[in-house]
């Protein structure tokens, strides 16, 4: 006989996006691709994003989806008359039902760093897979709160700079406010999978557990 996906078509909830997130005026591409469950609730994306890009989910953040922003609504931006859609609340799947095939994100309103998002292809969902997955990118992401793409940029100099002379103290400046090595090519990809994981036990579908014997 036909198994039940060919006859009911699949429920969204066994929907997948291949989601390609590069950050904007940039070059060159920061970028990661990763595979995320139709079902997932906006403000649990931005939690991939961060996650996958490699941000330390300091700052305010918003999606902006046909026209709409998403995001944590605060009643002083309604005072502004500026609406804000609650993300926790919106799937996924409803931002992706209006056909977008890319939509905007927005992290850090200062730095303002500015992502596209784009909705690559839809596929079905491996049953018992873990989702969020990161299936790729290149490049690492800038330090938080480094001024935005001119700020990083002035990073990116100070960090190539001589280890001796007068580039060095400028070098060592830069390291020592960042507090660890930067290697702009690393994009610390085992980091990524660790903490999409914990994303996705946290989101994981609830099972009925089995009767125990």
């Amino acid at each position: 006989g036909t198994s039940s996906c060919q006859t009911g078509g699949m429920s969204s909830a066994e929907k997948l996006a291949i989601l390609r997130i590069e950050l904007a005026d940039i070059e060159p591409m920061i970028w990661r691709r990763v595979a995320v469950r139709s079902s997932t609730n906006l403000e649990t994306l931005h939690k991939i994003i961060q996650a996958a890009m490699g941000w330390l989910d300091y700052h305010l953040w918003e999606f902006t989806v046909d026209d709409v922003i998403y995001g944590v609504p605060d009643p002083d931006d309604a005072s502004w008359g500026r609406k804000v859609q609650r993300a926790s609340t919106t799937k996924l799947a409803k931002a992706l039902d209006g056909g977008a095939k890319a939509f905007g994100y927005v992290y850090d309103m200062g730095d303002n760093w500015e992502h596209r998002v784009v909705v690559e292809r839809i596929e079905p969902a491996e049953p018992d897979r873990l989702y969020p997955e990161f299936l790729g990118g290149e490049r690492r992401c800038p330090p938080e709160d480094c001024g935005g793409a001119p700020g990083y940029y002035d990073f990116l100099d100070a960090i190539a700079g001589p280890d001796r002379g007068k580039g060095s103290k400028k070098k060592k400046e830069a390291l020592d406010w960042y507090g660890r090595p930067y290697d702009p090519d690393d994009i610390e990809g085992e980091q990524i999978r660790i903490s999409l994981k914990r994303i996705a036990n946290a989101s994981r579908p609830r099972k009925p557990k089995p009767a125990s014997t």
